[in-house]
């Protein structure tokens, strides 16, 4: 069987082996990346394919009339037009849980350095600002005790779970949104606007979908606390970024920690890509990242491939 992997790159610079995908008994190519103007022709003959961020939609999947199976690198399926797959017979796949530790660190990395002023301090160090204050200690910048104030969780899966988890052995008092279309009126659930009023810190670990899309925007931030700050290691189209950047200028709300951004990599620019927006940090889609982490997802692909071919596939996505 011709098999397909569309951007190994994706998995990192060569720190983790692909023996577990790649030593299956298949015809592999393996490419390091694919534009979109790549796909079609490279799984055209194509049985298995495996992506992770480059898209397989109608077109590519009319492209390839021997696909079966669609393997994604990643929980988020929303590069595969799966109601497409669906309609062609095609199982898609995907892998939950493999970065659990390593998104819930990145978030509290996010989260502390956020609430105790860490780059700004840092500067402030070696800058020569401390060396001329003639004081033994400076306390230029406001810091945030976490014991006694309330982590708002949107997302409540493996990572929002390990996120809160984290958040108790702080002394937070943790809350957890109910989104009205999926959990209605849940016990233990707080309904969003209520949340957004009450968080000290909201983190996001929900998917984008249609209904979640720009799911913090304008009203949502003004409704929250001038003291509070929005974690962002979920995906960059839950939040409206130019109302975050404003947000953020005119004091609505007091930090940002975003790992994700709406178009990666932002080569058209980005309004949270100003180095001027107070008490933000943008990093570059690396949370997920640990190399612990990325093994054990291929080890996860891998699982999901074999189960396949063995005709018991797990992990499937889309309807049949």
């Amino acid at each position: 069987m011709k098999a397909v992997l569309l951007d190994a790159n994706s998995l990192g610079s060569g720190d983790v082996s692909l023996a577990p995908i790649t030593g299956l008994p298949l015809q592999w190519s393996v490419h390091a990346s694919s534009g979109p103007g790549q796909v079609a022709e490279r799984i055209a003959e194509a049985e298995i394919v495996l992506t992770n961020k480059a898209p397989i939609g109608a077109a590519e999947l009319a492209a390839a009339p021997k696909l079966r199976y669609i393997g994604v690198l990643a929980t988020g399926t929303n590069v595969i037009d799966l109601q497409a797959a669906s309609e062609r017979g095609v199982l898609v796949s995907n892998v939950s849980g493999y970065g659990t530790g390593s998104v819930a660190q990145h978030t509290w990395a996010l989260i502390l350095a956020l609430t105790t002023r860490l780059p700004d301090y840092n500067v402030a160090a070696l800058d020569g600002r401390w060396a001329a204050s003639g004081n033994f200690c400076l306390l230029d910048f406001p810091v945030m005790e976490l014991a006694g104030k309330t982590l708002g969780i949107v997302g409540y899966g493996q990572l929002g779970k390990a996120v809160a988890e984290i958040g108790r052995a702080f002394g937070m008092a943790v809350k957890v949104a109910s989104l009205p279309w999926r959990h209605g009126d849940a016990a233990g659930r707080v309904p969003l606007d209520q949340l957004l009023r009450e968080a000290d810190v909201l983190s996001l670990h929900c998917p984008l979908t249609e209904e979640t899309r720009g799911l913090i925007g304008r009203r949502q931030l003004a409704m929250m606390k001038n003291s509070a700050l929005l974690i962002n290691c979920a995906r960059g189209g839950l939040v409206d970024e130019q109302a975050l950047a404003e947000a953020l200028e005119d004091g609505e709300i007091a930090g940002a920690g975003v790992d994700v951004l709406s178009e990666e990599p932002p080569v058209n620019g980005n309004p949270l890509l100003n180095p001027e927006l107070p008490n933000l940090i943008v990093t570059p889609h690396c949370a997920w990242g640990a190399r612990e982490s990325r093994q054990r997802l291929i080890r996860q692909v891998a699982d999901n491939l074999r189960g396949f071919l063995a005709g018991a596939p797990a992990n499937v996505v889309n309807q049949q």
